[in-house]
């Protein structure tokens, strides 16, 4: 870098050469610290990549792993109580709705089907289990949504990662 900087008349002077030969010099040099600092940039962008594919992995498992315990149904008895006591009656196990109560933000603490369920509620229903106002519930169930398209949005993006990945291993 130093060579480069300094003036060719210096260094032509300097190591009495011709002023042309100094500048094939100097330009070989920058060559040479371009290809460098762009095996540095493409080193850094290979070991983000393979950071996002164990990621995904990481991600996927969790997936695959949630997708085969077996989660607990509830089942709901009608007790033939009074309508309004039956609408605050909802789907949501009362863990879900404990998150929901305690959690400052709860749809960063549910995973995806727990999502779903909140999603799918009335939320006059969701707004009595919880004993909120509607616009409270259905705050929460735009938030529930927004949370779940972000997570429907990465997953897209993490295949569309391992298939272009997947291309380019086929190319020689």
């Amino acid at each position: 870098k130093v060579l480069i900087d300094v003036p060719r008349s210096d260094l032509a002077e300097e190591l009495a050469q011709s002023h042309t030969k100094i500048q094939v010099l100097q330009d070989t040099l920058q060559q040479m610290l371009d290809r460098r600092e762009e095996e540095r940039q493409s080193r850094q962008l290979l070991e983000l990549y393979l950071e996002a594919l164990k990621n995904e992995d990481r991600i996927l498992s969790k997936v695959a792993e949630s997708e085969t315990v077996p989660r607990k149904e509830m089942d709901v008895v009608d007790t033939g109580t009074s309508s309004t006591a039956a609408s605050a009656k909802t789907a949501l196990s009362d863990q879900i709705l404990a998150a929901l109560k305690e959690k400052p933000a709860p749809e960063l603490c549910l995973d995806s089907q727990d999502l779903e369920l909140v999603l799918k509620e009335d939320a006059q229903a969701l707004a009595s289990a919880l004993r909120w106002d509607k616009q409270k519930a259905e705050a929460l169930q735009q938030a529930c949504d927004q949370e779940l398209s972000k997570r429907l949005q990465q997953v897209q993006t993490l295949h569309s990662l391992r298939s272009t990945s997947k291309g380019k291993k086929t190319l020689p």
